[in-house]
């Protein structure tokens, strides 16, 4: 019979076995997701592009006059810290969190108010946990983005900074660079800065007749460009929580089967010293019954 150590052994493989099985699939689920959400990633990228050569074309035209793009005294600015839903993905949600927080005390330092807007369940607790008050909070939008996820922010950031409640708007997020490389970074929203235009542009022919004209245009061509640029955002915060959740599941894999190992090997040990035990006392017995 297993002596009470052998079992707890045994036990204890029994569970680890069973994670391990768990964080395999939810690798597995993030790798297919990964490919899902890079490939949606590239396909916004024409988008945005031809967006900017449009900006970058009324610019040029001298239409470049619009609300949306003059620089305010900043007073009071939005914050906005994208994070996931979901949890078990590394550090992706602390580095994001860590420097959006960061930013909203040096606002305050600065003698300017901060007002946080979340993405994500675990910005949004992290952030009321902390208790500045949050002026909007979406939820669900960063597993799998859709364009009215992208419309709905927007509409919510371009209300606030239309009625002069917000200043400026900025925004935390993670970039998605590769399947092992994702970086927290920090990006202006509003005021939008036009896209830069190069002295080669710049000498190029525009290529465009605006009508009916430039500032009509930028009224319905700018929160169009926020709205992508929002959309682009969540696609490489959607990406790089999968890459992160999968980096972090293959470690507790790999974690997991090498603890495996260990136990396996203490287990065979102890049956070793049991099955020795055993050896001994039946050696033992049988010399004492040989000396009768």
């Amino acid at each position: 019979m297993a002596s009470a150590e052998l079992r707890q052994i045994r036990r204890r493989i029994r569970s680890v076995e069973s994670t391990m099985k768990i964080t395999r699939a939810m690798e597995l689920i993030s790798t297919a997701r990964i490919g899902k959400a890079q490939a949606r990633l590239v396909a916004a990228r024409p988008y945005a592009a031809k967006l900017d050569e449009v900006i970058r074309n009324v610019a040029a035209a001298g239409g470049a006059s619009h609300p949306l793009l003059e620089q305010r005294e900043v007073e009071t600015a939005g914050v906005v810290i994208v994070s996931s839903d979901r949890g078990l993905a590394g550090g992706y949600n602390h580095a994001v969190i860590r420097i959006g927080e960061s930013a909203i005390r040096e606002h305050t330092r600065a003698g300017r108010r901060a007002r946080p807007y979340v993405a994500g369940k675990n910005a949004q607790s992290y952030i009321a946990y902390r208790k500045p008050p949050i002026e909007h909070a979406w939820q669900t939008v960063t597993d799998w983005p859709a364009n009215a996820d992208a419309r709905t922010i927007a509409n919510a950031l371009l209300n606030d900074y239309a009625e002069g409640t917000d200043d400026s708007v900025e925004v935390f997020t993670t970039e998605y660079i590769s399947a092992l490389t994702q970086n927290p970074i920090h990006r202006e929203l509003l005021p939008i800065a036009p896209p830069a235009t190069g002295a080669e542009e710049a000498s190029a022919p525009i290529g465009y007749s605006f009508e009916p004209s430039p500032e009509d245009i930028l009224n319905r061509l700018l929160p169009r460009y926020l709205e992508g640029s929002i959309f682009g955002i969540l696609l490489d915060a959607s990406a790089s929580e999968h890459a992160a959740r999968r980096r972090a599941m293959k470690a507790a894999t790999e974690n997991a089967d090498e603890l495996t190992r260990i136990l396996t090997r203490g287990a065979n040990q102890a049956r070793q010293a049991e099955i020795t035990t055993e050896i001994s006392e039946i050696v033992g017995g049988a010399v004492a019954l040989a000396d009768d």
